[in-house]
């Protein structure tokens, strides 16, 4: 039997002080980068080991710690689909619909417009590996992972009237409708 949760969307409108925030993301290293000379180029480009990016996702030097557990499977998760969220869309007449596999053991999946601009829309979730088993664990992992895929949906998408679900716990699902 299949079962269908709701999920609330997030605006930037709501005051979430939980969110995820760094001053320095992919996205803007990659611009600077982009502009830097050659040399910047060899030393912090792409397969540099002096390169932000090493691990798949943005090193911050500050938050060192989580690289001294080391997980290969984590730190080196840009080789593998697993972390990736592809996502199919399809448009009727009034609506367009998105479907997305998450990943996993995905778990507090959140859906939310971002920015200035309103037919860009966040999905984003978090999910851990497991809790180990037996009395004998000595360790123990403390963060969570996370995933974020950002979508930009047609102009006449009115993505402030959204609606998003969870299908069978691992089907994600919105529906936007069509400005009139």
């Amino acid at each position: 039997m299949s079962h269908k949760t709701a999920l609330e969307i997030r605006t930037d409108d709501d005051d979430h002080s939980q969110k995820w925030l760094l001053p320095l993301n992919e996205d803007v290293f990659s611009s600077h980068l982009s502009q830097a000379g050659e040399i910047a180029q060899k030393v912090f480009g792409e397969g540099s080991l002096f390169s932000p990016l090493l691990f798949g996702k943005f090193f911050d030097p500050a938050d060192a710690f989580p690289l001294w557990d080391f997980d290969s499977e984590l730190l080196l998760s840009r080789l593998h689909s697993s972390s990736k969220i592809s996502v199919d869309w399809s448009e009727t007449d009034d609506k367009y619909i998105l479907r997305a596999e998450l990943p996993v053991g995905a778990r507090s999946v959140e859906v939310a417009l971002c920015g200035d601009k309103e037919n860009l829309i966040e999905i984003s979730g978090i999910w851990n590996v497991g809790n180990p088993t037996g009395r004998d664990w000595k360790i123990r992992k403390w963060w969570e992972y996370g995933f974020v895929r950002r979508l930009e949906v047609a102009d006449d998408a009115d993505c402030r009237k959204m609606e998003a679900s969870i299908n069978n716990d691992n089907t994600l699902e919105i529906i936007i409708p069509k400005s009139l």
